[in-house]
């Protein structure tokens, strides 16, 4: 890992939380649907990160976000599920090929498709994991599960519209050497 690669990867850190915590925290769709864009950061990573570093990313960032919105450790949990998943989902989606070692985790490199599958998986993981521990009460499964399955739509949507305005098809394959 070079110095460009750890710059970029902290300043989609800091972006991605201010994000959460500034913006996503006052969009709310008719009180069920949540965006959780702090995610993005987590999916974004390269393909051949360490798992240790993966997981302990994981639960910095969702820690991070647990102190703002005073969750006691929901977001960290679920963060950690998902950089715990991250790498057996990858397994799952790994092309014919096998993955480059310059891939990115980038919609123009990895073809809509893929990064559809990659992206709403660990979505859908993840805030299964938030809501049901947030709730833990089996009389409200039907709201949870909408809240779930509409936040999960939410946060793609927006991870999506991310990948297409902000990682341009020109810079497909990034060497990380």
């Amino acid at each position: 890992m070079n110095n460009s690669f750890g710059l970029t990867h902290i300043v989609q850190f800091f972006l991605f939380v201010a994000l959460q915590v500034l913006l996503m925290d006052n969009l709310v769709l008719y009180s069920t649907g949540f965006c959780f864009i702090y995610v993005a950061f987590l999916l974004y990573l390269p393909l051949t990160i360490n798992r240790v570093w993966l997981l302990i990313l994981g639960f910095i960032v969702g820690f991070t976000v647990d102190i703002f919105y005073d969750t006691m450790g929901i977001h960290a949990a679920a963060s950690v599920l998902l950089a715990f998943l991250r790498p057996h989902v990858l397994n799952l989606l790994t092309p014919r090929d096998g993955y480059d070692s310059s891939d990115a985790v980038n919609i123009h490199v990895m073809g809509t498709r893929w990064f559809l599958t990659y992206a709403f998986t660990l979505i859908l993981f993840h805030h299964t994991a938030v809501f049901f521990l947030e709730t833990i009460n089996s009389q409200t499964f039907l709201y949870t599960l909408v809240k779930v399955l509409i936040s999960t739509l939410f946060t793609g949507i927006v991870v999506i519209i991310m990948q297409l305005l902000f990682f341009s098809p020109k810079r497909e394959r990034i060497d990380y050497r």
